[in-house]
């Protein structure tokens, strides 16, 4: 008899997870790289990368919009195309910038290399995060 194992709670964040997992990355970094930049440009830079070179502009730009509309993403402006017509910029938020931190460390290391300056720093946040959480579930059962 098998045992069903659990599915973990933490680990891989969810811009990270499933089938988009990739393009996502790839469009993170095209941005890191380079931004703020229109969909046209980041499809190009990803097109330069191993295993993207057929990926299509609509499916970059159906991601850019999905991680626009999931807070990774926002509108820096526009400029001129080619085409002659506004393109809009995007850039990185602050967001996208943890998640990928956050993808590069596991917590066992952070915690054991840290210094107490960053340490200090990150315990600082998660109180914080955990305090506004806090009064937000407890402002949603008073109402």
């Amino acid at each position: 008899m098998r045992v069903a194992r659990r599915k973990r709670k933490s680990g891989k964040l969810q811009v990270f997870k499933g089938r988009e997992a990739k393009l996502n990355r790839a469009i993170l970094q095209a941005l890191v790289q380079k931004s703020p930049q229109i969909i046209y440009d980041v499809t190009k830079v990803i097109r330069k990368q191993k295993g993207f070179r057929r990926t299509k502009y609509t499916n970059v730009s159906r991601r850019v919009k999905a991680l626009e509309q999931s807070g990774y993403l926002e509108k820096a402006g526009s400029r001129n195309t080619q085409a002659g017509s506004q393109g809009i910029l995007y850039q990185l938020t602050t967001r996208a910038h943890v998640a990928l931190f956050l993808n590069q460390v596991n917590p066992d290391t952070f915690i054991k290399e840290a210094d107490e300056d960053a340490l200090m720093a990150e315990l600082a946040a998660l109180t914080l995060f955990f305090e506004k959480t806090e009064r937000k579930t407890k402002h949603k059962t008073n109402s």
